[in-house]
């Protein structure tokens, strides 16, 4: 596996996270949500080397919905490290073939429905411009040359590794600049595309991610309503198929497994928060009613009961002497 031969040490950072809840600091920090679409087989982990112009952070990933406010000012470029990969970026269905680049700023909104395995690579402003990025502020998927990507995967993975066994040589800003320029050259010859047999595709906010985003900010005002999709469509002035057809699209799922889900993981969030609160006072102010039902679907989501789970959350904040 991708991780296993690697150990921590001055010049690489890993970290594993056992669940959702130590993950969440880290998206915290990043300005990015994730709602988990498989609680059960959660195993994320991330590796992160420095070089004297860029970032490299590769990442296993989980099941998720992932809305992520990306601010590169230097550029950054994300690959896929396996070749299993699969996501969608706003509605375009994404594979190994594909890399991604960005700089500027974007709102990405992200589906993955199973672990990943990714590198992220983030430039300093600092660093000249190559002309790999075509204009600010404009997501790009672009289908990769084979060996130029296997070339930069590999290249990657041995950054990691002799981070791993070797760290006092990032210390030597001429052995790590060295390190740098031969990622630098794999990734020109990754950007050098044919413009004719160019397949890139520009993935920007449409009509459907706007429809999402209405959908979120009406659930979050509403915490306690019943929410039908006839109803919705009416407010937002579409068709109930344009409406759940975005949905369908954007989040890979239909507009009431969504919303339920949604309102699941903020019963969750509260559940947590333990103080003097109670598993029906919690449901009921995310508009679940039923209580017999809601318990069955918060079991089959988190894998826990809820009282197990407020119970966990009180321990949580119980003061140790």
């Amino acid at each position: 596996m991708l991780f296993d031969a690697l150990a921590p040490s001055s010049a690489l950072q890993l970290i594993g996270f056992a669940d959702v809840d130590a993950f969440r600091p880290i998206e915290t920090m990043e300005d990015a949500r994730s709602i988990p679409l498989d609680v059960a087989n959660f195993a994320a982990a991330r590796a992160v080397v420095s070089l004297p112009a860029c970032r490299i952070v590769v990442m296993r990933s989980f099941a998720r919905i992932l809305d992520a406010a990306y601010r590169m000012p230097g550029g950054m470029v994300i690959l896929p490290m396996t070749d299993d990969l699969q996501a969608n970026f706003k509605g375009v269905n994404l594979d190994a073939r594909f890399f991604v680049a960005l700089r500027g700023n974007d709102e990405c909104h992200y589906v993955e429905p199973q672990t990943n395995h990714h590198a992220m690579i983030i430039f300093s402003p600092a660093l000249k411009d190559r002309g790999w990025f075509d204009r600010a502020d404009d997501l790009r998927a672009r289908v990769a040359n084979r060996p130029a990507l296997l070339h930069a995967q590999q290249l990657l993975l041995d950054i990691l590794r002799t981070a791993s066994v070797q760290p006092l040589l990032f210390e030597t800003t001429e052995a790590a600049a060295h390190l740098q320029e031969g990622l630098l050259l794999a990734l020109d010859d990754l950007f050098r595309i044919d413009p004719r047999l160019d397949r890139s595709t520009t993935v920007r906010g449409d009509r459907s991610v706007k429809l999402i985003q209405r959908i979120d900010d009406y659930v979050a005002a509403h915490p306690t309503a019943p929410i039908y999709t006839a109803d919705l469509a009416s407010e937002f002035g579409v068709s109930i198929r344009t409406l759940g057809g975005a949905v369908s699209k954007v989040r890979g799922m239909s507009l009431h497994q969504y919303i339920r889900l949604k309102r699941l993981w903020a019963t969750r969030v509260r559940l947590l928060k333990g103080g003097g609160a109670t598993v029906a006072t919690c449901a009921r102010a995310q508009g679940f009613h039923h209580l017999g039902e809601f318990a069955a679907a918060y079991r089959a989501t988190f894998h826990e009961t809820p009282s197990d789970t407020l119970a966990r959350g009180r321990q949580i904040r119980v003061p140790t002497g």
